[in-house]
């Protein structure tokens, strides 16, 4: 890449610009995974109909699809990068998306559905124009500042989205609750609209991104495998706490401040342990130590139905445990094995199938634990999952291999995707 005008950026601002626009996708995120389906199921709807949200993830899951064509739109042969033009049309579609959601009210499940799904299509193309930036914007001795952005944006995000949108929905309903995230994405958005424009240079660019090239190696290929893997033994069950401890008795304000103080305080420390101990460990010692974690919550969940008398608050711990600390630190380690396998060349594009692997397993994954916890109950449906958890170890520990540090000498962390989906740029 040749730059025709050098332009001086300041790696802290470039942070602050990022880390709004990643804040905002973890709101959205946070609204529809950890939020709504909360709200649903204190409305009474039907724990299949809950599941139907994972669907929303289908954006997420193709995106892969049009990331080459975004970021050749983004970057083009010759002139300015076209960011902010990307980052201004799919925010603004996100924020209009959210004002008819508030306007049509929880109740009506298919048009919710279509116009979150919507609004997960423009986030999905703006992660992807977001990351690019980061990557392209920092020096590479700055992108763990990056990463430290990706990480705090997403557990404060998914805070907003999944705790305090719960609380005002509480307080004031649901029109108030919806039309105010609407105004925190504008608010979030524009240093990113302001700093990316003002700093944009006009340069010559060589390389092509694109998909063949990711797909005929076999490190992308074993990647997914492992992605495919690991969110089948995370990630399934996590739509359904939610509604289990609405259904165990806690209210709608009691959720969001677990969801709130779990995605912003457990979720960031355990991140950061995350990284430390694949340090120490390795990737792959600390995807087996968060599956054998996971199973034991999921076990737990699976036996209260034979111990009513556990307390409320037990059952909150460990729902915090599970959700935010348990998946941050396995989520860490496997971003560590994604950086390993991407082309620098094209991170973009190959960190985009992991993400979209990542969300169509957990879209599938999500309606099928709406069928069973419907119909077999919680009971069955947690002790499946924990026995499912209990399964994968030996598959994670033959797929992923040796977790290999940066050339700074460290791994760095990623935002972990269950609060709106997942992946970074190396």
């Amino acid at each position: 890449m040749a730059t025709n005008s050098p332009v001086t950026r300041s790696p802290a601002a470039v942070v602050l610009a990022v880390g709004g626009l990643y804040v905002a996708q973890s709101v959205i995120g946070g609204i529809t995974w950890a939020g709504l389906p909360a709200v649903m199921r204190d409305r009474g709807m039907a724990l299949d109909e809950v599941g139907l949200l994972s669907l929303i993830a289908l954006p997420w899951a193709l995106k892969f699809l049009w990331a080459p064509m975004v970021e050749r739109f983004r970057l083009p042969p010759a002139g300015r990068n076209r960011s902010a033009v990307i980052v201004a049309i799919g925010g603004g579609i996100s924020v209009l998306g959210l004002g008819v959601v508030g306007l049509i009210g929880p109740g009506l499940l298919g048009p919710v559905l279509a116009c979150l799904t919507i609004i997960a299509l423009a986030a999905a193309t703006v992660d992807i124009a977001c990351d690019g930036y980061a990557v392209e914007a920092l020096p590479r001795k700055q992108h763990g500042w990056a990463n430290a952005a990706q990480v705090g944006g997403a557990y404060l995000g998914s805070a907003i989205g999944g705790g305090l949108f719960l609380i005002i929905v509480a307080a004031y309903g649901w029109s108030v609750s919806v039309w105010s995230m609407a105004a925190l994405l504008v608010l979030l958005g524009v240093p990113f609209l302001l700093r990316s424009r003002a700093y944009a240079a006009a340069e010559t660019r060589t390389h092509v991104p694109s998909l063949a090239s990711a797909l005929r190696r076999p490190e992308i290929r074993r990647g997914l495998l492992a992605a495919a893997l690991y969110v089948i033994a995370q990630k399934t069950a996590m739509i359904m706490i939610g509604p289990f401890l609405i259904d165990a008795g806690l209210d709608l304000a009691a959720m969001g401040l677990i969801n709130g103080a779990g995605s912003m305080f457990v979720g960031l420390a355990a991140a950061l342990v995350g990284g430390a101990l694949v340090r120490v460990l390795g990737a792959r010692a600390v995807l087996v130590i968060a599956l054998v974690l996971q199973a034991g919550a999921l076990l737990f969940f699976a036996a209260s139905g034979l111990f009513p008398d556990i307390p409320n608050w037990a059952l909150a711990t460990v729902a915090v445990a599970s959700s935010s600390g348990i998946m941050a630190l396995g989520f860490v380690a496997l971003y560590a094995q994604f950086m390993h396998w991407s082309d620098p060349r094209q991170g973009g594009v190959d960190f985009t199938l992991f993400q979209s692997m990542d969300a169509l397993v957990s879209m599938g994954g999500g309606v099928g634990a709406g069928y069973v916890a419907q119909h077999l109950g919680y009971g069955i449906f947690f002790a499946g999952a924990g026995v499912i958890a209990l399964a994968t170890i030996p598959a994670i520990a033959v797929v992923a291999g040796r977790s290999v540090a940066r050339e700074t000498g460290r791994i760095e962390t990623t935002r972990p995707a269950a609060l709106a989906q997942i992946g970074e740029n190396p």
